[in-house]
């Protein structure tokens, strides 16, 4: 009877290969290079979801690759579209858990209606560890980690619906969907590399834009990178007594080393950077937080972002009033600081910004949050 047993071979997903080792494995099965070109291609600019698709292999390498490989691919759960014409995900992974994230298509328009750029807001994590107080993700914990693979998917996928919807190809992605971006590190500069390939979606670097909390070990491991993607940071609160309060991060990782961080990333890469802004209703919006944003937009080229929050369930900061938004931007155009207010979008659907979150009852994750 033991001779009959059988052992399986595990396959190895192939999107789960970081390029260069997606190279080295099709050199081991014997294909020559400009066949892992064709395969990379297939994967990741054709989309492709199966071997029989590609068609410019031959049979017998299809069907070996059939044995011993498989590709992975996240398939969309749920499609919600705002008045707004935002459009929100819902992708269910490849996974035994269920795990499920989300990803917006932002579609913005010219004065006459006719589409002008559509962004593409990706999600990195499943959950999120740093349990910002303002942030529905935060309060979801963290679970995993998302692959390289489940991030350039989620970007398919979205351009797919936006040329069959817009007639138009996405033009700008930014990683500010549910997690920590730089928490998830070398799967998001791999996914940055494949977006940006010419065998990929041909996106350019300066097309995408990647957030984080503030983590400065790896915002200086970006720099050295030298992907020449936009760096956004997620302030919020322009001294660390206030930021304390709100993002959990900041008590190990303060405003100092943030300045260290992000003066090491400009002098290196020469770009400036994004300061992301909530602006929350007599907490952050006062006339002495405008002027300490307009010293910390000092430490390097910058300009700001101020984001009109979309109110999550159980939090207790809310969007700021328009006449506080007014002089708070009144305060920072009188310290000459390059800022621009981003409205609320898609948040009927709580497609905005801090609203996505999975509401199916899922347990509560790791978080740093003190009240986890």
């Amino acid at each position: 009877m033991e001779n009959n047993q059988i052992t399986e071979t595990p396959t190895t997903d192939l999107k789960s290969l970081p390029k260069e080792q997606l190279t080295e494995y099709l050199e081991d099965l014997g294909l020559q290079s400009y066949r892992s070109d064709q395969v990379f291609q297939w994967l990741y600019q054709k989309g492709a979801s199966t071997f029989e698709e590609m068609t410019n292999l031959s049979k017998d390498l299809r069907a070996t690759l059939s044995e011993l490989a498989e590709i992975k691919r996240i398939e969309v759960f749920n499609q919600q579209e705002s008045k707004d014409g935002t459009i929100k995900f819902l992708f269910k992974l490849d996974d035994p858990n269920d795990y499920k994230v989300e990803a917006v298509l932002i579609p913005d328009y010219y004065s006459d209606g006719s589409i002008n750029r559509i962004t593409v807001c990706v999600s990195s994590q499943v959950g999120c560890m740093f349990g910002c107080s303002f942030c529905a993700t935060g309060k979801m914990g963290y679970f995993r980690n998302l692959t390289h693979g489940e991030i350039v998917d989620q970007v398919q996928i979205i351009n797919e619906v936006a040329e069959e919807k817009f007639g138009k190809k996405i033009n700008n992605i930014v990683y500010m969907g549910m997690g920590e971006p730089l928490h998830n590190y070398k799967a998001v500069v791999e996914s940055a590399k494949i977006l940006s390939d010419p065998l990929g979606l041909e996106m350019s670097p300066r097309r995408i834009t990647v957030s984080t909390v503030g983590l400065s070990k790896q915002i200086k491991q970006l720099a050295d990178e030298d992907l020449g993607v936009n760096l956004a940071i997620s302030l919020h609160a322009a001294d660390d007594e206030k930021r304390d309060k709100i993002m959990p991060i900041n008590e190990s990782l303060n405003l100092e080393k943030l300045k260290e961080a992000v003066t090491y990333f400009f002098q290196r890469t020469q770009q400036p950077v994004t300061y992301e802004y909530l602006l929350f209703d007599q907490f952050n919006d006062f006339v002495e937080d405008a002027h300490k944003l307009a010293q910390i937009t000092r430490w390097v080229p910058s300009k700001v972002n101020i984001i009109m929050y979309n109110n999550v369930a159980g939090v207790e900061l809310k969007r700021v009033r328009e006449n506080r938004l007014d002089q708070f931007m009144q305060a920072l155009i009188s310290k000459d600081v390059t800022a621009t207010v981003r409205r609320s979008r898609g948040d009927d659907i709580d497609a905005g910004c801090g609203q996505l979150a999975i509401k199916e009852g899922q347990e509560r994750g790791k978080s740093m949050a003190k009240d986890s």
